[in-house]
C-alpha cells in the first residue's frame, strides 16, 4: 500500500570544459549555446517549477577551454579566491559532483587544490590516489527533506557515486606519476552500490562519465554507462564523456537496451547533457512510499533542454546568463581574451579540416610538419637522430558527433593565439616514440575503424562511422598508403581488436619504397596517443621525449 507519493527532479551538467562565459573562444564571438553561466538560466527555471530538487555536475570541469588553460597557469591555490570554475559553481549551488577524465589534466595538486574551494561535495569512486591524501568521497548520502503532493515532509536519503573511464590514469600518466588508479567502472559500483544501501540510501544516482554503449560488461570498458545500469542497483544514470545528447530521437543506439526517445539505459532513466553547457539534463522521478517505509520510483521521464533553438530561421536562447556567475568570471574572461587575440605570424592562405576525414589537408600538413621538427630537435645527439622521423596528426574539429560548426576554418592573414587553439585543441604533451614497421601498419589499421564496411558496387553507402571520434583518426605524414573500405576493420570504433586477421591498409610506402614490418622509425605524436595505444604495441618505455 502506498503512503506517500513524492516528485524529485534530478537536475545535471556534463563535460563542462572550463566554458563558463556565453562565448566561443575560438569564432572570438558571443554564444547563444554555450556557457555554464547561460544554463544557470535553465537551472534556475527548472528549480522554480519543482518543489523538490538536486543538481549535479558529472564531471570534467576544469579543463577543455582557453579559459581553463588561462586559470591553469595564472590561478593558484590559497590565493584568496576559488578557482573560477568552483566560484561558479558555488554562486548556483551544485549538491554535488563528480570527476571527470579531463579534470585531472593539470595533475592532482591542482584539481585538490581547485577542490578546496568547493561548496559541495565532489564524489570519485573509481579514482583511487595512492599518495594517501584526500582528493574526494568514494560514495556519498545525501540528506535532503521532501514535500508530498499533500505537503508532508519526509526525510529522503540519495546516494551518490560517481564513476570515470578506467583509462583516465593511463592518459594522464605524464602528469600523475602512478600517483592514481582508476579500476573498472562496473566492477567498482557493485562494490560501492551495495555499501550505499547498508548506509541507508533511498534512491541512488549515479554520476557516470563514461559514454552509451551496450549492455555486456567488458574489463575495463570505456563506454560503459549501458553496462552500468544492467548490472542493477541503480535508479537513475548521469552519463558523459562522449559530448552526446541523450534522450535524442537522433542518438545513435548502440543495442535495444538503448531506449533514445524514453531515456532509459536497461531500463534506468537516464540524461546525457551534451557539453560546454550546451544542455540541462532533467530526470523527474515519481517516488511512492511504500507501508514497509522504502522508496520506489514508479514513474520516470528524462530530457535534455538546450539552451538555444531554432525559431523562425534563427537561433534563440532559452534563457539569460546569470549576472552573478558572469561578474564572478568577468576578469579572467576578458584576460583570455586579450591573450587569444595576439598575432603570431602570418598565415598565408586559409586552414581548414572540412574533408580532414577523407583527404589530404593543409591543416594537418603544418601540425605535422612542426611536430617533426620538433621532434628532430630533440633527438639531436641521440642514436634515434639517424631514424625517419614521421608525424602522427589527427583532425580535432571535423564534423562529426559535434556537429557540422564543428570544423577548424581560418582565413589567410594573420595567425592569432585563438587560431592556434583551433588547430590543436587539447593540452597534451609532445611524445616522440621508437616504432616499427608493423606498429605503422597497425596504427592506421586503428584509424581505418572509421570507415564503414562497404560492399564492392554499393551505390549511396554511408562510408564514415559516425561513433568514431576524429580525433582518434591519426594520418601518418611522410608516408603514403590507401584504405580499402570493402575489407571488414580489424579494430572497432574503441580500439579493440574484433578481427586479428583483418587488413584494409594497402601499398604503406615511404618515399616510394615498400616500409618492411621490421623497419624502424620515430613518430611524433602526443602524451594522450601514447597512453591510448595498447593496442598498437607502443610501449610507456618507446616514449623517448
Amino acid at each position: 500500500m502506498r503512503q506517500a507519493q513524492v516528485r524529485l527532479r534530478i537536475l545535471a551538467t556534463s563535460d563542462l570544459h572550463m566554458h563558463i562565459q556565453p562565448h566561443d573562444y575560438v569564432a572570438a564571438a558571443p554564444s547563444l549555446n554555450m556557457g555554464l553561466a547561460r544554463t544557470a538560466g535553465l537551472i534556475a527555471r527548472a528549480r522554480a517549477g519543482a518543489a523538490n530538487h538536486l543538481l549535479f555536475d558529472n564531471g570534467d570541469f576544469l579543463q577543455g577551454s582557453a579559459l581553463g588553460d588561462h586559470a591553469a597557469a595564472t590561478w593558484r591555490p590559497g590565493a584568496g579566491a576559488p578557482h573560477p570554475m568552483i566560484a561558479a559553481m558555488n554562486l548556483i549551488g551544485y549538491d554535488a559532483v563528480g570527476l571527470g577524465n579531463h579534470d585531472f589534466n593539470y595533475g592532482l595538486a591542482f584539481l585538490r587544490g581547485a577542490l578546496a574551494g568547493a561548496a559541495f561535495p565532489v564524489v570519485a569512486s573509481n579514482a583511487v590516489v595512492t599518495d594517501g591524501l584526500p582528493l574526494a568521497h568514494r560514495a556519498l548520502v545525501l540528506d535532503r527533506r521532501v514535500v508530498d503532493g499533500a505537503g508532508r515532509v519526509h526525510p529522503l536519503r540519495v546516494g551518490v557515486l560517481s564513476l570515470l573511464p578506467p583509462q583516465t590514469a593511463a592518459w594522464d600518466r605524464h602528469v600523475l606519476a602512478g600517483g592514481l588508479e582508476t579500476p573498472d567502472i562496473v566492477a567498482t559500483a557493485a562494490e560501492v552500490v551495495p555499501e550505499l544501501r547498508a548506509a541507508g540510501a533511498d534512491l541512488i544516482v549515479a554520476l557516470a562519465h563514461t559514454g552509451i554503449g551496450r549492455p555486456d560488461a567488458l574489463p575495463g570498458q570505456e563506454n560503459a554507462a549501458t553496462a552500468l545500469a544492467a548490472a542493477g542497483g541503480i535508479d537513475a544514470i548521469v552519463a558523459g564523456h562522449s559530448h552526446l545528447v541523450f534522450p535524442c530521437p537522433l542518438f545513435p543506439a548502440a543495442h535495444p537496451s538503448v531506449d533514445p526517445r524514453r531515456g532509459r539505459l536497461s531500463g534506468v532513466p537516464a540524461v546525457m547533457p551534451g557539453a560546454l553547457g550546451s544542455h540541462l539534463g532533467i530526470i523527474d522521478l515519481v517516488l511512492d512510499r511504500r507501508a514497509d517505509g522504502r522508496w520506489q520510483v514508479t514513474a520516470a521521464r528524462s530530457r535534455a533542454q538546450p539552451l538555444a533553438v531554432q525559431s523562425a530561421g534563427r537561433l534563440r536562447a532559452r534563457a539569460a546568463p546569470a549576472p552573478a556567475v558572469l561578474a564572478a568570471t568577468a576578469r579572467i574572461h576578458g584576460e583570455t581574451v586579450a591573450e587569444l587575440e595576439r598575432e603570431l605570424c602570418r598565415n598565408p592562405r586559409p586552414l581548414d579540416t572540412h574533408f580532414a576525414r577523407v583527404a589530404d589537408v593543409e591543416a594537418l600538413r603544418l601540425i605535422a610538419a612542426a611536430l617533426a621538427d620538433h621532434a628532430r630537435d630533440r633527438l639531436a645527439g641521440r642514436p634515434e637522430a639517424g631514424l625517419p622521423v614521421l608525424a602522427a596528426v589527427a583532425p580535432f574539429r571535423a564534423g562529426g558527433r559535434a556537429g557540422p560548426e564543428n570544423f577548424t576554418a581560418i582565413p589567410a592573414g594573420p595567425l592569432r593565439q585563438r587560431h592556434v587553439l583551433d588547430l590543436y585543441a587539447f593540452a597534451n604533451e609532445f611524445r616522440a616514440v621508437r616504432v616499427t614497421g608493423a606498429i605503422l601498419a597497425d596504427w592506421l589499421e586503428r584509424s581505418a575503424a572509421m570507415f564503414r564496411p562497404i560492399a564492392p558496387g554499393a551505390r549511396d553507402a554511408p562510408l564514415i562511422d559516425p561513433a568514431f571520434p576524429s580525433y582518434n583518426f591519426d594520418v601518418i605524414a611522410g608516408l603514403t598508403y590507401s584504405i580499402d573500405p570493402s575489407a571488414p576493420p580489424r579494430f572497432d570504433v574503441e580500439g579493440r581488436v574484433i578481427d586479428p586477421g583483418a587488413r584494409r591498409l594497402r601499398d604503406l610506402r615511404r618515399n616510394g619504397r615498400p616500409v618492411g614490418p621490421e623497419e624502424r622509425f620515430v613518430v611524433a605524436t602526443n602524451s594522450y596517443r601514447v597512453a591510448s595505444c595498447p593496442a598498437l604495441s607502443i610501449e610507456p618505455g618507446a616514449a623517448l621525449v
